[in-house]
Protein backbone atom coordinates (compact mmCIF):
# COMPACT_ATOMS: atom_id res chain seq x y z
CA UNK A 1 0.00 0.00 0.00
CA UNK A 2 1.43 3.64 -1.09
CA UNK A 3 2.90 5.53 1.90
CA UNK A 4 1.85 8.94 2.93
CA UNK A 5 4.43 10.77 0.66
CA UNK A 6 3.83 8.56 -2.02
CA UNK A 7 -0.01 10.00 -2.17
CA UNK A 8 1.29 13.62 -1.42
CA UNK A 9 3.72 13.16 -4.41
CA UNK A 10 0.13 12.00 -6.25
CA UNK A 11 -1.50 14.93 -5.23
CA UNK A 12 0.93 17.37 -6.21
CA UNK A 13 1.05 15.82 -9.63
CA UNK A 14 -2.98 16.29 -9.84
CA UNK A 15 -3.09 19.62 -8.56
CA UNK A 16 -0.43 21.20 -10.68
CA UNK A 17 -1.57 19.85 -13.71
CA UNK A 18 -5.56 20.27 -13.14
CA UNK A 19 -6.05 22.99 -10.56
CA UNK A 20 -7.21 26.03 -12.41
CA UNK A 21 -7.82 24.38 -15.42
CA UNK A 22 -11.39 23.96 -17.19
CA UNK A 23 -12.00 19.63 -18.18
CA UNK A 24 -12.33 18.77 -21.76
CA UNK A 25 -12.69 15.37 -20.73
CA UNK A 26 -14.23 13.35 -17.89
CA UNK A 27 -14.52 9.83 -18.07
CA UNK A 28 -15.43 7.37 -15.22
CA UNK A 29 -15.46 3.70 -15.60
CA UNK A 30 -17.09 2.40 -12.82
CA UNK A 31 -20.89 1.17 -13.17
CA UNK A 32 -22.42 3.47 -10.23
CA UNK A 33 -20.78 6.91 -11.79
CA UNK A 34 -20.73 5.45 -15.48
CA UNK A 35 -22.70 8.50 -16.83
CA UNK A 36 -21.11 11.33 -14.26
CA UNK A 37 -20.00 14.31 -17.21
CA UNK A 38 -17.74 17.16 -15.61
CA UNK A 39 -16.96 18.21 -19.24
CA UNK A 40 -16.61 22.03 -18.64
CA UNK A 41 -16.28 22.32 -14.50
CA UNK A 42 -13.10 23.78 -13.02
CA UNK A 43 -11.27 22.15 -11.60
CA UNK A 44 -10.08 23.70 -7.89
CA UNK A 45 -7.20 21.37 -6.67
CA UNK A 46 -6.03 17.86 -5.41
CA UNK A 47 -5.47 17.72 -1.52
CA UNK A 48 -4.25 14.33 0.24
CA UNK A 49 -5.45 13.60 3.51
CA UNK A 50 -3.26 10.77 5.07
CA UNK A 51 -3.52 8.17 1.66
CA UNK A 52 -7.09 9.73 0.16
CA UNK A 53 -6.78 12.02 -2.41
CA UNK A 54 -9.66 14.50 -2.60
CA UNK A 55 -10.02 16.64 -5.82
CA UNK A 56 -12.59 19.37 -5.61
CA UNK A 57 -14.55 20.72 -8.82
CA UNK A 58 -16.61 24.15 -9.14
CA UNK A 59 -19.98 23.35 -8.13
CA UNK A 60 -18.79 22.33 -4.31
CA UNK A 61 -18.03 18.16 -5.72
CA UNK A 62 -15.46 16.76 -4.94
CA UNK A 63 -13.63 12.97 -6.21
CA UNK A 64 -12.03 10.83 -3.65
CA UNK A 65 -10.04 8.53 -4.40
CA UNK A 66 -7.96 5.68 -2.71
CA UNK A 67 -4.78 3.88 -4.64
CA UNK A 68 -4.67 1.02 -1.79
CA UNK A 69 -2.13 -1.61 -3.21
CA UNK A 70 -2.17 -1.33 -6.82
CA UNK A 71 -3.73 1.93 -7.81
CA UNK A 72 -2.08 5.02 -9.17
CA UNK A 73 -2.62 8.17 -10.79
CA UNK A 74 -0.61 9.33 -14.00
CA UNK A 75 -0.63 12.37 -15.96
CA UNK A 76 0.06 12.59 -19.86
CA UNK A 77 0.95 15.42 -21.84
CA UNK A 78 -1.92 15.96 -24.79
CA UNK A 79 0.42 13.85 -27.53
CA UNK A 80 1.89 11.44 -24.73
CA UNK A 81 1.15 7.65 -25.02
CA UNK A 82 -0.29 6.45 -22.11
CA UNK A 83 1.87 3.57 -20.14
CA UNK A 84 -0.20 3.85 -16.72
CA UNK A 85 -1.32 -0.19 -17.66
CA UNK A 86 -3.81 -1.82 -19.90
CA UNK A 87 -7.27 -0.18 -20.79
CA UNK A 88 -9.18 -2.47 -18.95
CA UNK A 89 -7.68 -1.10 -15.98
CA UNK A 90 -7.88 2.01 -16.16
CA UNK A 91 -11.10 3.80 -14.00
CA UNK A 92 -11.16 7.37 -14.32
CA UNK A 93 -9.91 9.84 -16.58
CA UNK A 94 -9.32 13.84 -16.52
CA UNK A 95 -8.55 15.81 -19.14
CA UNK A 96 -7.62 19.66 -20.09
CA UNK A 97 -6.54 20.77 -23.41
CA UNK A 98 -2.96 20.05 -22.11
CA UNK A 99 -2.93 17.18 -19.66
CA UNK A 100 -4.58 14.16 -19.21
CA UNK A 101 -5.30 12.39 -15.57
CA UNK A 102 -5.49 8.51 -16.47
CA UNK A 103 -6.66 6.43 -12.94
CA UNK A 104 -5.28 3.08 -13.51
CA UNK A 105 -6.14 0.09 -10.73
CA UNK A 106 -8.41 2.76 -8.49
CA UNK A 107 -9.99 0.67 -5.38
CA UNK A 108 -12.00 3.10 -4.22
CA UNK A 109 -13.44 5.93 -6.59
CA UNK A 110 -16.73 7.76 -5.24
CA UNK A 111 -17.99 11.21 -5.31
CA UNK A 112 -19.31 13.57 -2.72
CA UNK A 113 -20.32 16.75 -1.67
CA UNK A 114 -17.67 19.02 -1.08
CA UNK A 115 -18.94 19.91 2.40
CA UNK A 116 -19.56 16.55 3.46
CA UNK A 117 -15.99 15.36 2.66
CA UNK A 118 -15.69 14.41 6.27
CA UNK A 119 -18.12 11.17 5.68
CA UNK A 120 -15.03 9.67 3.93
CA UNK A 121 -11.87 10.97 5.72
CA UNK A 122 -13.34 11.77 9.23
CA UNK A 123 -12.39 8.55 10.54
CA UNK A 124 -8.47 9.37 10.41
CA UNK A 125 -6.05 10.32 12.90
CA UNK A 126 -3.63 12.89 12.47
CA UNK A 127 -2.03 13.95 8.66
CA UNK A 128 1.64 13.80 9.54
CA UNK A 129 1.90 15.83 6.02
CA UNK A 130 -1.42 17.58 6.75
CA UNK A 131 -2.19 21.07 8.47
CA UNK A 132 -4.33 19.16 10.90
CA UNK A 133 -0.90 17.30 12.41
CA UNK A 134 -0.97 17.28 16.18
CA UNK A 135 1.62 14.66 17.66
CA UNK A 136 0.36 15.09 21.39
CA UNK A 137 -3.08 13.70 19.68
CA UNK A 138 -1.68 11.07 18.08
CA UNK A 139 0.62 9.90 20.74
CA UNK A 140 -2.50 9.68 22.43
CA UNK A 141 -4.20 7.70 19.79
CA UNK A 142 -1.43 4.85 19.83
CA UNK A 143 -1.66 4.87 23.45
CA UNK A 144 -5.37 4.45 23.97
CA UNK A 145 -4.99 0.62 23.45
CA UNK A 146 -2.17 -0.53 25.40
CA UNK A 147 -1.50 -3.88 24.39
CA UNK A 148 -2.40 -3.42 21.07
CA UNK A 149 1.06 -4.36 18.76
CA UNK A 150 2.93 -1.41 18.17
CA UNK A 151 3.55 -1.75 14.34
CA UNK A 152 -0.58 -2.73 13.91
CA UNK A 153 -0.86 0.70 16.10
CA UNK A 154 1.35 2.67 13.52
CA UNK A 155 -0.29 1.07 10.57
CA UNK A 156 -4.36 2.01 11.78
CA UNK A 157 -4.79 5.47 9.95
CA UNK A 158 -6.93 6.17 12.55
CA UNK A 159 -4.35 7.17 15.22
CA UNK A 160 -2.48 8.85 12.93
CA UNK A 161 -2.64 8.65 9.16
CA UNK A 162 -0.25 8.25 6.30
CA UNK A 163 2.37 5.45 8.04
CA UNK A 164 2.32 2.20 5.47
CA UNK A 165 4.22 -1.23 5.98
CA UNK A 166 7.72 0.48 4.83
CA UNK A 167 7.27 3.34 7.61
CA UNK A 168 6.25 1.09 10.20
CA UNK A 169 9.20 -1.45 9.65
CA UNK A 170 11.60 1.34 9.53
CA UNK A 171 10.39 3.26 12.72
CA UNK A 172 10.40 0.44 15.37
CA UNK A 173 13.65 -0.16 13.81
CA UNK A 174 14.52 3.48 14.61
CA UNK A 175 13.22 3.51 18.06
CA UNK A 176 14.72 -0.23 19.12
CA UNK A 177 11.44 -1.88 19.41
CA UNK A 178 10.13 -4.73 17.92
CA UNK A 179 6.74 -4.35 15.76
CA UNK A 180 4.99 -7.08 18.48
CA UNK A 181 6.14 -4.98 21.36
CA UNK A 182 3.03 -3.78 23.07
CA UNK A 183 2.33 -0.21 22.77
CA UNK A 184 2.01 0.32 26.49
CA UNK A 185 5.27 -1.41 27.52
CA UNK A 186 7.15 1.32 25.24
CA UNK A 187 9.32 3.12 27.56
CA UNK A 188 8.07 6.43 27.73
CA UNK A 189 10.83 8.67 26.50
CA UNK A 190 10.94 6.43 22.90
CA UNK A 191 7.06 7.26 22.76
CA UNK A 192 7.25 10.47 23.52
CA UNK A 193 9.52 11.49 20.06
CA UNK A 194 7.81 8.63 17.98
CA UNK A 195 5.06 11.21 16.21
CA UNK A 196 7.59 13.43 15.91
CA UNK A 197 10.09 11.19 13.98
CA UNK A 198 7.45 9.90 11.70
CA UNK A 199 6.58 13.56 10.88
CA UNK A 200 9.75 13.79 10.06
CA UNK A 201 10.56 10.64 7.73
CA UNK A 202 7.32 11.26 5.35
CA UNK A 203 8.65 15.19 5.53
CA UNK A 204 11.95 14.24 4.68
CA UNK A 205 10.99 11.80 1.53
CA UNK A 206 7.84 13.66 0.15
CA UNK A 207 9.80 15.10 -2.49
CA UNK A 208 12.31 12.91 -3.01
CA UNK A 209 11.85 10.15 -6.15
CA UNK A 210 13.97 7.17 -4.10
CA UNK A 211 12.35 6.89 -0.20
CA UNK A 212 15.60 7.26 2.58
CA UNK A 213 15.61 6.75 6.08
CA UNK A 214 18.88 5.87 6.83
CA UNK A 215 20.81 9.00 6.20
CA UNK A 216 23.83 6.46 4.03
CA UNK A 217 24.61 6.77 0.78
CA UNK A 218 24.59 2.98 -0.45
CA UNK A 219 21.69 2.04 1.62
CA UNK A 220 17.96 3.52 1.46
CA UNK A 221 16.16 1.80 4.13
CA UNK A 222 17.81 -0.21 7.40
CA UNK A 223 15.42 -2.87 7.85
CA UNK A 224 12.68 -3.17 4.96
CA UNK A 225 13.31 -5.82 2.38
CA UNK A 226 16.76 -6.63 3.85
CA UNK A 227 16.17 -9.56 5.41
CA UNK A 228 18.05 -11.97 6.05
CA UNK A 229 21.66 -9.65 5.08
CA UNK A 230 23.67 -7.60 8.30
CA UNK A 231 21.66 -4.84 10.51
CA UNK A 232 23.49 -1.79 9.04
CA UNK A 233 24.20 -0.91 12.82
CA UNK A 234 24.68 -4.44 14.20
CA UNK A 235 25.47 -7.11 11.33
CA UNK A 236 22.94 -9.33 12.75
CA UNK A 237 20.82 -11.04 10.29
CA UNK A 238 17.65 -8.98 9.50
CA UNK A 239 14.12 -10.74 9.74
CA UNK A 240 11.36 -11.54 8.41
CA UNK A 241 7.72 -12.20 9.15
CA UNK A 242 4.05 -11.67 8.96
CA UNK A 243 1.94 -9.26 11.17
CA UNK A 244 -1.73 -8.56 10.72
CA UNK A 245 -2.88 -5.15 10.61
CA UNK A 246 -6.82 -5.66 11.40
CA UNK A 247 -7.23 -6.53 7.34
CA UNK A 248 -4.65 -8.76 6.53
CA UNK A 249 -0.72 -9.91 7.09
CA UNK A 250 1.87 -7.71 5.90
CA UNK A 251 5.64 -8.98 5.56
CA UNK A 252 7.60 -7.10 8.78
CA UNK A 253 10.95 -6.28 8.86
CA UNK A 254 13.31 -6.16 12.40
CA UNK A 255 16.52 -7.04 13.50
CA UNK A 256 16.27 -9.26 16.47
CA UNK A 257 19.61 -7.71 18.32
CA UNK A 258 18.94 -3.87 17.86
CA UNK A 259 15.24 -3.91 18.41
CA UNK A 260 13.50 -5.38 21.92
CA UNK A 261 10.40 -7.18 22.42
CA UNK A 262 8.62 -9.95 21.69
CA UNK A 263 8.63 -11.43 17.75
CA UNK A 264 7.65 -14.63 15.95
CA UNK A 265 9.77 -17.71 16.86
CA UNK A 266 11.76 -18.44 13.58
CA UNK A 267 10.20 -21.80 13.55
CA UNK A 268 6.47 -20.68 13.86
CA UNK A 269 4.01 -20.50 10.92
CA UNK A 270 4.20 -16.50 10.41
CA UNK A 271 8.37 -16.15 10.16
CA UNK A 272 9.32 -16.39 6.35
CA UNK A 273 11.93 -17.85 4.30
CA UNK A 274 14.23 -15.24 3.35
CA UNK A 275 17.20 -15.38 0.49
CA UNK A 276 19.24 -12.49 -0.06
CA UNK A 277 18.59 -9.86 -1.89
CA UNK A 278 21.29 -7.20 -3.99
CA UNK A 279 21.65 -4.10 -1.76
CA UNK A 280 20.07 -1.16 -2.38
Amino acid sequence: MPEGDTVWQAARRLHDALAGQVLTRSDFRVPKYATVDLTGRTVLGTTPRGKHLLTRFEGGLTLHTHLRMEGAWKVYGSAERWKGGPAHQIRAILGTVDRTAVGYRLQVLEFLRTGEEERAVGHLGPDLLGPDWNPGRALANLLADPARPLGEALLDQRNLAGIGNIYKSELCFLIGATPWLPVGALPADRAAILPGLARRLLEANRDRPVRRTTGLRDHDLFVYGRAPRPCLRCHTPIRLADQGDGSRERPTYWCPACQTGPAPDPGSRRARETRPRPSN
